[in-house]
């Protein structure tokens, strides 16, 4: 039987929410203008985003309701229903979109079971590394479960192929192993397993046009009109923005469609031509105050599943809004890594609100003691 503590109430996390809104409300302005098409109508990707963005918030309220330590359990049964999710969008869904099959068609709503994998995941190695104590940190042979929970989604979106959510996964993993604290003889293992495994990758497993993403990287002018295209337009777009930007709905490189993926993985492109340096600043400031926001409530977790899972929360969003950010300013390949509430994406922004969504549980939380 559910008995609601009216103590919860008191503590509602009310910063978060605030933040949230906020950045959200800054994503839907952007989308508004790079889906804008002249003919006075509201774009539907916009008004699909709108839907998703208040059933996010509905989701968010529900999950008050729970508290977060059934998730250390709850989460390896979402975990085995991911896994069956990516097996049937790898070997059961024929339709491919630019040559991936990552996508299973739900009718109202095309589901990317990569996106959920990468918090399940935290969900799973939060459980999995605050149930065992380990004197002076961990050894190799502790990491062996953490390290196969991993490799079986990472296998399966790697083969869609998916090479960015992917390696956000690998990411994830090292960041959270790192967090609960590594013995020394064991990051030098997994540092020479690393720069082997990438050797490997490089000359075996990587597909041509992957190989080419990095090497446009290094060289972008080479290539300027082919695969260095993109990186070339969104550095034009968010330089061209200089100080205060060229306006709302001013922007050149966006709206004479110039910039490629301009509401999905450069959507921010467009953002820093509009608003300039100060808007870009601006909004940053939001965003990484939301994230800073979420590393305090991951220090004033009641237990240790709180602790590293609200840290593995906000590395699921830090890395993902770095990673894009470096790559539209041309410091990183493209690798179709999205900006977390600010790229258009049903999959990517109801995964990250559920993240928000557990944040803003464990703080409200923190005054309780552990059962």
């Amino acid at each position: 039987m559910l008995r609601f503590d009216r103590r919860l109430i008191h503590h509602f996390d009310w910063v978060m929410l605030l933040m949230l809104v906020l950045v959200s409300a800054m994503a839907l302005t952007n989308l508004y203008s790079s889906t804008w098409n002249g003919t006075g109508t509201v774009s539907s990707l916009l008004l699909k985003q709108a839907y998703l963005f208040g059933a996010g918030l509905v989701m968010i309220f529900a999950l008050m309701a729970i508290d977060y330590g059934e998730l250390a359990t709850f989460g390896y049964i979402l975990y085995i229903g991911i896994v069956l999710l990516l097996l049937y969008t790898n070997f059961f869904v024929h339709t491919t979109i630019n040559g991936s099959q990552r996508w299973i068609n739900l009718g109202f709503f095309r589901l990317q079971p990569s996106e959920p994998a990468k918090l399940v995941l935290v969900l799973v190695l939060a459980a999995c590394y605050s149930r065992k104590e380990v004197e002076g940190g961990y050894r190799l042979r502790d990491l062996i479960m953490p390290a196969v929970l991993t490799a079986v989604p990472f296998v399966l979106i790697l083969i869609q192929p998916d090479l960015g959510t992917a390696l956000m996964l690998g990411i994830l993993f090292v960041s959270m192993t790192v967090f609960v604290k590594l013995r020394w003889s064991t990051i030098g293992i997994l540092g020479a397993l690393g720069a082997a495994a990438g050797f490997v990758g490089w000359k075996f497993l990587l597909k041509d046009y992957q190989r080419r993403r990095i090497e446009t990287f290094l060289n972008p002018e080479g290539d300027p009109m082919n695969h260095g295209y993109q990186i070339m337009q969104s550095k034009i777009a968010v330089g061209s923005g200089r100080i205060f930007g060229k306006g709302f709905m001013e922007g050149t490189q966006g709206h004479l469609h110039f910039l490629p993926e301009r509401h999905t993985d450069f959507a921010f492109s467009v953002w820093g031509e509009e608003w300039g340096f100060v808007g870009a600043l601006f909004f940053l400031s939001c965003y990484f105050f939301l994230l800073l926001w979420g590393i305090n409530i991951a220090m004033t977790a009641r237990d240790k599943f709180g602790v590293i899972l609200a840290f593995g929360l906000v590395m699921l969003i830090f890395w993902q809004a770095v990673i894009n950010l470096f790559m539209i300013m041309g410091f990183l390949p493209v690798v179709g890594i999205p900006l977390p509430l600010f790229s258009y994406g049903g999959s990517s922004l109801l995964t990250t609100l559920l993240a928000v969504g557990i944040l803003m549980n464990i703080r409200m939380r923190r005054f309780q003691n552990q059962q």
